[in-house]
C-alpha cells in the first residue's frame, strides 16, 4: 500500500530542510547584493566590493552540496555525485577567490581564474559520470562521444571564427582562450547534464539537474560576453555569474534534500525530451550557417548555391530522424518509469515507506567497507501477534506504519531507519560511540511509549531494543546478527527496553545452540531420565503424590541442571516433544507403582506443561491417549502450568478448558509471583494452588510479614474456593508446622524429601504408608 502522507511526515520534512535552506538564502542574498550595489554603484568607484560575493556564495554551495553527500540515509551514487559538486564548488570558489584578487573588468578571463574554474567543470562532469546508467552497446556509446564531439567541434569553430574575431583589439590571446576554454567546456557540460538527466537509472532529482544546468549556461553565457561584451556588460557578468552559479546550486542541493524527506524519496525519471540532449543539432545547424555565411563572403556563385544546398538536405535529413524517433521516445519514456518504479520498491518497504532489508544491509556495508563508524539498532515490537489475533491484520499493519513513521520523525538526517521484516524495525546511526548509541536507543524506546492512534483503537507499542557497534572486521550480516542477538537479551530481561551486544551474548547463543543440537540428540538416545519429588500429606505425614522431574545424564558433560536445558527446549521448540516423553513416561511410571503396590501406592502425578504444548492444538487428544494406554483415570494425572502460560491466548484457554473437562486435574505453578493471580481463578478452571517458595521461605519467626500475609491468604482463599493448596519449597520443620497451622494440608521440600529415582520413591512410598497405617 502506498503510506498517506500524515503530519509528521511533513513536519519530519520541513525539519530536514531547514538546515538546507540557509546556504540557499545565503547564496541568493549574495546574488541579491550584487545586484544592489550594481545599481547603486558610481562610476570610477571601486569594483573589488563586487567580486566579494562569489567566493562567499560557492562557500555556501559547498555546505549545501557537502550535507546530502554526508547523509547514510542517501544511496551511495547520490551521495557520490553530490560530493563531487561540493568539491567542484570549492574549485569555482578558489577562481571567484583569485577574481576577488584581480579585481579587473578586462576582456577575457585570466588563466588563473579559468584553471580551477575548468577543474570544476570536469568535476562537475565527472559526477555526472558516476551515476548509474542504463546498459549501453558499443555503438550507443560512439553515439555519445560522437554528440559531445560535435558540440565541443562548433563551439571552438565560433569561439575561433567568430566571437575572437570580434574581440576589441589588444586583447590578451591567454585571457582570450582561457574565456574560450570555459565556454567549450560549459557546452560539453550542458551535453553531460543532459544524457544524465535523460538516464532511466537516475538516481538524482531530475528537476535539481535542470536546475544545475544554469551552472554551465551561466559559463557559457559569462564566457561570450567577457570577449565580445562591452565594460558595461564585462562588468555585470563578471560580478554575477560566480553568486548565480551558487544560488543555482545551494537551489538544487535544496530541491534534492526535499525529494529525500518524501517518504517515496527515490529519483523520479524526467519525462520528453530534454531540451540539452537537443544540443548537438543545435552545434550541426550553428556550424552550418557558419558555412554558408563564410561561402557567402568567399565563394562565388556556384559553389555558394552547392553549399546552401548541402545544408538544405542535412536539415531535411535531420528534421525526418526527429520525427522518426518521438514514438520511440514516448514509449521509452514508460518503460523508465516503470523502472523507476520497481527501483524503488526494491530498496523499500511498501507499507510504510521506510527502506528495507536490501537496502539498509546495502548502506550499512557500503559504511564498514569505508571503515566509518556505524551502530545498528534493530528494533521489535513487544508482543505485536497479540495485536493481530485480537484485532486484526488491518489494524496490526496500520499499526506497523505508525510505527514506521514515528521512528522517521525521531530520526536525525544522517540516520536510516528501515523495517526489516514483520515487525522489525533498524535504525542505523553514524556513530561508533557507546553513549551516543545508547542515548539514541533510550530515544527510539521513549518515542515507542507514547500511545498510537489507529483508527479509533489508542494502542500501546512497546519495544525491544537491540544495540550492535561496529567492531574490526564485522561485516553487514555480522553487524545484524550481532543487534539480533542483544534484542532477544532485551526481550529476556523483561521487554520494554534495551540492551547492547556484547561478545560473551554471542558465546551463550552459540552454546545454547549446541546445547540445543545435543538435547535432541539425548531424547532419542535416552539420555533423560526422570525424578520424582513427594507431595506429603502435612497431617498424616502420608504422601499424597509426587511431581516428575527431568534429569539429564550427559555423555561428556555429566549432569546437566535442569534450569540450563529447559530455557534451550523452550527457545528452539524442543519442548514439545520433551514434554511429550515426560507425560508419558511419568503415566507409565505410576501405573507401574499402582500395579506393584496398591492401595499403598499414590494416586496422582503431577507433570509441568510449557505453554508451547498448551498452544498445540492436538494435545488434548494426546493427553487422553497416554491415561487410555496407561490405564489411568483422568484424576490421576495433575498437570502443573506457571501463570504466564495461562494468559499466552485463546488456544491456550480453549487447551485447559479440554482438559478440565476430561478429568484431568489442573495446578497453578508458583501462585503469587504474578501480576494477575486473582483474576486467574475465576477465567481459568484451576483445581490446586501451588504457593511459591518465595513465600514458605520468610514465614518463620516474623522474618517477613508479607510474605506470611500472603501463605495466610493463599490458604483462606483455596479453603474458600474448595481448591486444593500445595506449599512448595518446605526446608525446615518450623516451617512445616506453621504451614500445618495456617491450614496447609499438602506440602514438599528438601527437609520431607529431595526428588527420588523411581526404585527409592517406591520404597519411600511404602514406607510412609506403613507407618501411616500403624499409627
Amino acid at each position: 500500500m502506498t503510506p498517506p502522507a500524515t503530519p509528521v511526515g511533513r513536519r519530519r520534512v520541513r525539519q530536514q530542510a531547514l538546515p538546507g535552506l540557509l546556504p540557499l538564502v545565503a547564496a541568493a542574498g549574495t546574488v541579491a547584493a550584487v545586484l544592489v550595489w550594481l545599481l547603486v554603484r558610481e562610476p570610477g568607484a571601486s569594483i573589488r566590493l563586487g567580486y566579494a560575493a562569489g567566493p562567499v556564495a560557492m562557500a555556501a554551495a559547498f555546505l549545501a552540496c557537502h550535507r546530502i553527500g554526508s547523509m547514510i540515509i542517501v544511496a551511495r551514487p547520490v551521495r557520490a555525485f553530490w560530493r563531487l559538486y561540493s568539491h567542484s564548488a570549492i574549485c569555482v570558489g578558489i577562481g571567484a577567490t583569485v577574481s576577488f584578487g584581480l579585481s579587473n573588468n578586462r576582456p577575457g578571463i585570466s588563466p588563473y581564474v579559468a584553471g580551477p574554474m575548468l577543474l570544476g567543470a570536469v568535476l562537475l562532469m565527472l559526477g555526472f559520470l558516476q551515476l548509474p546508467r542504463e546498459k549501453r552497446s558499443m555503438l550507443r556509446w560512439a553515439q555519445i562521444l560522437l554528440d559531445g564531439a560535435t558540440v565541443a567541434v562548433a563551439g571552438a569553430l565560433i569561439f575561433w571564427y567568430v566571437l575572437l574575431q570580434l574581440a576589441p583589439p589588444g586583447i590578451d590571446t591567454l585571457t582570450q582562450w582561457g574565456a574560450a576554454i570555459v565556454g567549450v567546456g560549459g557546452l560539453i557540460a550542458l551535453v553531460v547534464i543532459g544524457r544524465a538527466a535523460m538516464s532511466p537509472a537516475s538516481v538524482v532529482d531530475p528537476a535539481s539537474l535542470r536546475i544545475l544546468t544554469a551552472a554551465p549556461f551561466t559559463g557559457v553565457v559569462a564566457s561570450v560576453l567577457l570577449i565580445v561584451g562591452g565594460e558595461t556588460g564585462r562588468l555585470w557578468l563578471s560580478v554575477l555569474a560566480v553568486p548565480t552559479v551558487g544560488a543555482a546550486m545551494t537551489l538544487a542541493a535544496y530541491r534534492q534534500q526535499l525529494v529525500l524527506g518524501r517518504p517515496d524519496g527515490a529519483a523520479k525519471p524526467a519525462g520528453g525530451r530534454s531540451v540539452y540532449q537537443a544540443l548537438p543539432l543545435v552545434a550541426v545547424i550553428a556550424t552550418a550557417a557558419l558555412v554558408v555565411s563564410v561561402s557567402a563572403r568567399q565563394l562565388d556563385a556556384g559553389p555558394r548555391v552547392v553549399i546552401v544546398g548541402a545544408v538544405l538536405i542535412a536539415a531535411f535529413v535531420i528534421a525526418r530522424q526527429l520525427l522518426g524517433r518521438r514514438a520511440n521516445d514516448r514509449i521509452l519514456d514508460g518503460v523508465r518509469r516503470q523502472q523507476a518504479e520497481l527501483e524503488h520498491l526494491a530498496m523499500h518497504d511498501p507499507l510504510t515507506g521506510l527502506a528495507n532489508r536490501v537496502r539498509f544491509g546495502a548502506v550499512l556495508g557500503e559504511r564498514l567497507d569505508a571503515h566509518l563508524a556505524s551502530t545498528v539498532l534493530l528494533v521489535d515490537i513487544d508482543d505485536f501477534k497479540m495485536v493481530n489475533d485480537t484485532m486484526g491484520h488491518a489494524v496490526g499493519d496500520q499499526l506497523l506504519y505508525e510505527v514506521g513513521q514515528r521512528l522517521r520523525q525521531h530520526s536525525a538526517v544522517t540516520h536510516l531507519p528501515a523495517r526489516l521484516g514483520a515487525d522489525e524495525f533498524a535504525v542505523l546511526l553514524d556513530t561508533d560511540e557507546p553513549d551516543e548509541a545508547e542515548a539514541a536507543a533510550t530515544h527510539v524506546l521513549a518515542a515507542l511509549a507514547v500511545p498510537f492512534r489507529v483508527g479509533e483503537h489508542q494502542l500501546l507499542a512497546h519495544a525491544s531494543v537491540g544495540v550492535a557497534l561496529a567492531g574490526p572486521g564485522d561485516s553487514a550480516d555480522e553487524m545484524l546478527r550481532n543487534a539480533d542477538i542483544a534484542m532477544h537479551e532485551a526481550k529476556a530481561g523483561g521487554k520494554a527496553s534495551w540492551a547492547r551486544f556484547e561478545p560473551r551474548m554471542r558465546h551463550e547463543v552459540v552454546n545454547h545452540a549446541r546445547l540445543g543440537s545435543e538435547l535432541h540428540n539425548a531424547i532419542i538416545r535416552h539420555e533423560l531420565h526422570l525424578v520424582y519429588q513427594p507431595v506429603f500429606d502435612l497431617v498424616t505425614g502420608r504422601m499424597a503424590g509426587a511431581e516428575a522431574l527431568v534429569r539429564w545424564n550427559h555423555p561428556t558433560r555429566g549432569t546437566v541442571a535442569p534450569n540450563d536445558f529447559i530455557g534451550v527446549a523452550e527457545r528452539s521448540g524442543l519442548i514439545v516433544p520433551l514434554g511429550s516423553w515426560v507425560l508419558r513416561e511419568a503415566c507409565e511410571q505410576l501405573a507401574a507403582w499402582r500395579a506393584e503396590h496398591g492401595d499403598t501406592s499414590i494416586t496422582s502425578i503431577n507433570v509441568n506443561v510449557a505453554a508451547r504444548q498448551l498452544r498445540d492444538p492436538g494435545f488434548v487428544d494426546e493427553v487422553a491417549a497416554v491415561l487410555a494406554e496407561t490405564a489411568l483415570a483422568p484424576e490421576n494425572l495433575v498437570l502443573e502450568v506457571t501463570e504466564s502460560s495461562v494468559v499466552d491466548g485463546r488456544q491456550v484457554r480453549a487447551t485447559l478448558e479440554a482438559l478440565h473437562s476430561l478429568g484431568v486435574r489442573l495446578a497453578l505453578d508458583d501462585f503469587g509471583t504474578g501480576q494477575s493471580s486473582l483474576s486467574l481463578l475465576r477465567a481459568f478452571p484451576v483445581d490446586v494452588l501451588k504457593l511459591d517458595k518465595s513465600f514458605v521461605d520468610g514465614i518463620c519467626e516474623g522474618e517477613d510479614r508479607g510474605r506470611l500475609a500472603v501463605a495466610a491468604a493463599v490458604a483462606q482463599l483455596t479453603e474458600y474456593l474448595d481448591l486444593y493448596a500445595v506449599a512448595e519449597g518446605i526446608e525446615t520443620a518450623e516451617q512445616l508446622e506453621r504451614l500445618r497451622r495456617m491450614g496447609y494440608r499438602l506440602g514438599q521440600g528438601y527437609h520431607m524429601a529431595k526428588p527420588l529415582p523411581p526404585a527409592e520413591m517406591a520404597a519411600l512410598m511404602v514406607r510412609t504408608a506403613t507407618a501411616t497405617v500403624a499409627a
